[in-house]
């Protein structure tokens, strides 16, 4: 039953659907987001690494989830790994990381940020325009008081992710030219 709920809020707005439904807020649209990426996106077997590691779903910087992101993931399996999330205060901490959420600061600069994490089959989601051009590969928007999304799939491929074509249907594809 969850599930079927999470893919709806897909393309839920951040208001409520009823009268009797408090609002859903636009953090708790993304959580649910960050969860539902996990059915669209294949990681390699080189990103697990033991057979039971489990699926893990970080965030680095200020946790805008309180214990939202847990509760959704609490009892999940993704390819029969369990579901946690971790938190992480730098990057360089970021080991068995599956979809990293970055909140970064204004003063954070996000080539720094994404260096100690390059190489990894990680994908980086990010509310932040800056990351996504940098080699994020999910940026969150509010476009008309819903969440949008842009994708760069360039850098999903430098991860060795497979993001499916229903979520980049779904989204604004981002492509950066490569320094020369």
């Amino acid at each position: 039953m969850f599930q079927i709920l999470s893919v709806l809020m897909l393309t839920c707005s951040v208001t409520s659907v009823s009268a009797q439904t408090p609002p859903v807020t636009e953090t708790q649209v993304k959580a649910i987001f960050l969860f539902n990426f996990t059915q669209f996106v294949e990681w390699p077997a080189h990103a697990f690494s033991t057979t039971d590691t489990p699926f893990v779903i970080g965030i680095l910087g200020k946790n805008p989830f309180g214990t939202y992101l847990d509760e959704i993931v609490s009892g999940e399996k993704k390819n029969g790994r369990p579901m946690v999330v971790h938190r992480f205060s730098n990057a360089e901490e970021v080991k068995d990381c599956h979809i990293l959420f970055v909140n970064l600061a204004k003063t954070d600069v996000p080539e720094a940020i994404l260096e100690p994490l390059k190489g990894k089959s990680l994908l980086i989601v990010s509310d932040s325009e800056n990351l996504i051009h940098h080699g994020g590969m999910i940026r969150f928007m509010n476009v008309n008081r819903k969440i949008r999304f842009q994708i760069n799939p360039n850098a999903a491929k430098a991860a060795d992710l497979t993001i499916s074509s229903k979520l980049l249907n779904l989204a604004e594809i981002v492509t950066v030219e490569k320094k020369k």
